[in-house]
């Protein structure tokens, strides 16, 4: 027998205080045959088993999504997935924690399309990210849930596959699971709550010997995204499991464990105002020193193009300093305008949110990087002794290979300036020392004086002096096949 699978989703994050909306170009968008073939799904194959590739839809996470955006994706997802039944599962690779122009619970109104389609028999998979909400309605509608355990995340891969081998499971044993699941009342950015370090890193060390306990398929901790003041951000536990009490039972303590554990939560780095930081940096000898610039990181949905950083600098007179990078497309076209070797004055910064800050400056166009699309085009200038990487879109500077291909070796550099928080597993291992400084942007981790007028009440640390107790729910599904 031959089970049919098809697969597909939609991943971003996105910051309600932002004001750049996510478009249709913002997306990669993979169809068909390139689905299956690209790194993070190229591990679907089984004997007895057919996937059928629809659409998945992955963006670096930013602004709120577009209303007609979302919808036109959403469409052709659900119009691929009525053309592929009859299928014997859906697999869905999710974030969740995308906000939708004038919706609540945009993964919720996905999934829910989603199984109005393949109708209540078929089993439903998803695999998140750890940073995701999650809601009453999302797990309604599933059978199978997986999230990451890591963050930085370097289980990436290995969280799709838990996701697919239980439908895998479930499809080839007949043994029907469920999902239960947690609230609790707890927003902590990611920062605060890396598995790189405590309390943290023990507790989704736990989350393994949850899953070898009988009836539990599959245990997991979700810190939930902080900087979308919306009703659903929550933290919570959720549980894949074949018996239903011990699933409860297992999320419960998930949850409690993450409640008694929220005072104790904080940065990684030496973390402070960026006038501190950069004090540090001055009386600092061994490099390269890494330096986040947390409040503007587009890996957790800022905006990318704030000067701020690169200002202080200049007014320092710094020398062996490279930013990487500014987004700002009037810059980059305004080098490549000019050439190579060209000296001009150009306006670094503010080029997507009017709100923020920039730099006037002259500068000199050291390299011009053009893969044949304007949109990708990057420049670099220099600015005394300050060089900074300028790009057309938004995108981080998180690898070794984005400064390698301009001829830049970032372990070499007295200061490497990126947008980010905690550093990727690439940066991490090279930084001498690693500081983050706290600087402004729509991610700004000064959580507690973020816009709050939709999140719920209580929600720790907004308020603080209140009791909680975890309530493990089950999926709606789950509870009508015991009923």
């Amino acid at each position: 027998m031959t089970f049919r699978i098809a697969v597909g989703g939609i991943h971003t994050e996105c910051s309600t205080s932002s004001p750049v909306l996510m478009q249709p170009e913002d997306f990669r968008v993979l169809r068909g045959n390139d689905l299956l073939s690209a790194e993070y799904f190229n591990f679907l194959e089984g004997e007895g088993l057919e996937h059928l590739p629809l659409l998945h839809a992955r963006a670096v996470p930013g602004g709120p999504v577009a209303r007609h955006t979302y919808e036109a994706f959403k469409a052709e997802f659900l119009e691929k997935l009525q053309a592929a039944l009859p299928v014997d599962g859906l697999y869905l690779a999710m974030h969740g924690a995308m906000h939708v122009e004038g919706m609540e619970d945009a993964e919720g109104d996905w999934i829910s399309a989603a199984r109005a389609v393949v109708g209540p028999d078929v089993p439903v998979a998803a695999s998140y990210d750890l940073h995701g909400n999650v809601t009453q309605r999302i797990v309604d509608q599933l059978d199978i849930f997986a999230g990451y355990r890591t963050a930085p995340h370097i289980d990436v891969r290995e969280t799709m596959v838990r996701a697919w081998s239980m439908l895998v499971r479930t499809l080839t044993t007949g043994e029907k699971p469920g999902v239960v699941w947690a609230p609790v009342p707890v927003l902590m950015p990611g920062e605060r709550s890396s598995t790189e370090d405590e309390p943290a890193k023990s507790l989704y060390a736990k989350l393994p010997d949850y899953d070898r306990l009988p009836g539990i398929w599959d245990a997991n901790l979700m810190v939930g995204y902080v900087w979308a003041d919306e009703p659903r951000g929550t933290a919570c536990a959720v549980v894949t499991a074949a018996d239903r009490a011990a699933a409860a039972e297992v999320a419960e303590a998930i949850a409690m464990s993450y409640w008694e554990a929220r005072a104790e939560f904080c940065f990684g780095p030496v973390t402070g105002p960026l006038e501190e930081m950069l004090a540090i940096v001055a009386r600092t000898e061994t490099r390269p020193i890494v330096l986040a610039d947390s409040g503007d990181n587009p890996t957790g949905g800022g905006v990318g193009d704030r000067a701020d950083v690169l200002k202080a600098l200049i007014a320092r007179g710094f020398e062996g300093a490279v930013v990487g990078g500014i987004t700002d497309r009037p810059a980059v076209d305004a080098c490549f305008a000019a050439g190579e070797g060209a000296q001009l004055r150009i306006r670094i910064g503010g080029s997507l949110d009017p709100a923020s800050p920039f730099v006037e400056t002259d500068v000199t166009v050291v390299r011009l990087d053009d893969p044949g699309i304007a949109a990708d085009r990057q420049a670099v200038v220099s600015v005394g002794g300050i060089t900074v990487i300028l790009a057309a879109k938004r995108r981080p500077y998180h690898n070794l290979s984005d400064f390698q291909r301009h001829g830049i070796d970032p372990e070499k550099v007295r200061l490497l300036v990126v947008k980010s928080g905690y550093l990727s597993p690439e940066l991490a291992p090279i930084a001498n020392p690693n500081l983050m400084a706290l600087t402004d942007g729509v991610i700004n981790q000064d959580i507690e004086k973020l816009p709050n007028h939709r999140r719920k009440v209580p929600t720790y640390p907004f308020q603080k002096d209140f009791d909680f107790v975890a309530g493990a729910q089950p999926s709606a599904r789950w509870a009508s096949r015991d009923e």
